[in-house]
């Protein structure tokens, strides 16, 4: 008998040896840390498991459980660092990677576009300054090509989150790094419209076609360069407008000249205009896309309030032509960021407002639920008595799933499953306890409830 033990235990090192021979060779583990390494030897029988656990439940592989990783945690992570070095970014992505999972996601929309810059070596824009402190500095890895390794290697699916318009949040340009393209087109006479100026913050022109063509080529340039599974757009696209000024600021200007030289057909009001421009971008990203892997998904997550988003004063999203036509988007995903007592917006009355809206509709329905707000005991919020409990969450995923033409969540952000990290200065580190208390409720039950 302790020969048969004995000659297993050799089996057994051997069979390690082998797979760490194999390892190596074929690169898997290069520049990974052990626990990646671990990770990838028991990926088989994990997944096994896995397998076996969602037999019979609605929590299958299709199921799209995901969750928001903002410019916000990128922040918090560099914050947090001693030496932002690969080493330590693969340290942090592996274990939002990990923890994620272990909540049950199966899907993590990563922040690559913040601020008209980028997470990773780009042609057309300069390093963000959340991943290395400076715009246009340059980290000295890839943090998109590592977020896509690991992030497959543990089974997750990734999409790269863009905000196509948005430049800065404020107007103070020496932020802005030299080779910025807005900064370069702002110093030019020629293109200083390419960037417009509005309530505190920069954005590219969305009615210029040489901006649209721009950014095109920014989605091209991830797809083509990284294994992503989607790319991913939020809701900034215009701002909001007031009725003093939504027929004077921003691109109206353009509106009108264009009018004068006869480029825009007779009866096209400014909001129509407006809807048409940002129809065109995602007409253009969505095909690009197709054009170069038609697995990779594009989807937006527009505001959740359809009124909003049909106003003529602000985002100026078709949302009726993205339902009803193909050729712009493969999924929405609605911020429904309210509770049922909401006295605008509840919670049931719109998520039955965007089911009724997408009943027929070729494109897949996602909901954007909020975890920022869980806790918030600020005045004025009509629901603020469902914020302090942490059942309003398995209250909204109940209702979810009753409604079968919903076929997947996200969740706004990661930083607020992981609010007892003492790692990294994320902003709930500075939440109260009682705060901490309901999202920590959350994150023990979460897995069970999605």
């Amino acid at each position: 008998m302790k020969k048969l033990i004995q000659n297993i235990l050799i089996i057994l090192v051997l069979t390690i040896l082998i797979m760490f021979s194999y390892a190596c060779l074929d690169n898997k583990i290069s520049g990974q840390s052990f626990s990646e390494f671990v990770q990838w030897m028991i990926k088989p029988f994990n997944k096994a498991d896995k397998m076996n656990k969602r037999k019979g439940t609605n929590t299958t592989p299709n199921h799209y459980k995901a969750v928001w990783l903002s410019y916000l945690e990128f922040g918090a992570y560099l914050k947090s660092s001693k030496n932002n070095t690969e080493k330590e970014f693969r340290k942090f992505f592996q274990h939002v990677t990990e923890h994620a999972k272990e909540e049950g996601f199966n899907t993590i929309i990563v922040h690559v576009r913040p601020f008209g810059d980028a997470l990773y070596p780009s042609k057309y824009f300069p390093w963000a300054a959340c991943i290395s402190g400076t715009q246009g500095k340059n980290p000295g890895y890839d943090p998109l090509k590592i977020m896509t390794e690991i992030a497959h290697k543990n089974g997750m699916r990734i999409e790269a989150w863009i905000n196509p318009y948005r430049v800065s949040s404020g107007t103070d340009r020496k932020k802005l790094s030299k080779d910025n393209p807005a900064e370069k087109w702002m110093n030019d006479k020629a293109t200083k419209r390419n960037v417009l100026s509005y309530d505190g913050g920069l954005y590219f022109n969305p009615s210029s076609k040489t901006v649209r063509d721009y950014i095109v080529k920014g989605v091209c340039e991830i797809v083509e360069n990284y294994d992503v599974d989607g790319i991913h757009a939020d809701d900034y696209f215009y701002p909001q407008f007031t009725e003093d000024n939504v027929k004077n600021s921003f691109d109206a200007l353009d509106y009108y000249r264009d009018k004068r030289k006869g480029k825009i057909k007779k009866g096209i009001s400014l909001a129509e205009w407006r809807r048409e421009n940002v129809n065109r971008l995602v007409a253009a990203i969505y095909g690009a896309i197709k054009e170069r892997k038609s697995n990779v998904t594009f989807g937006i997550s527009p505001a959740g309030n359809l009124n909003n988003l049909r106003s003529d004063f602000e985002y100026y999203t078709d949302i009726d032509t993205w339902v009803g036509k193909e050729g712009y988007v493969d999924y929405l995903m609605p911020q429904i960021y309210w509770g049922f007592t909401n006295d605008m917006a509840p919670f049931d009355q719109v998520v039955d407002e965007w089911v009724k809206l997408m009943k027929n509709s070729p494109v897949k329905l996602y909901i954007g639920l909020q975890l920022y707000r869980m806790g918030n005991s600020e005045p004025g919020q009509s629901d603020i008595n469902e914020l302090q409990t942490a059942t309003l969450i398995k209250k909204q995923l109940q209702y979810i799933k009753k409604k079968t033409e919903v076929q997947g969540v996200c969740f706004f952000s990661y930083q607020y499953l992981d609010c007892n990290n003492t790692s990294y200065s994320f902003e709930t580190r500075e939440f109260s306890k009682r705060r901490k208390r309901i999202l920590y409720e959350i994150e023990l039950h979460l897995k069970q409830w999605i």
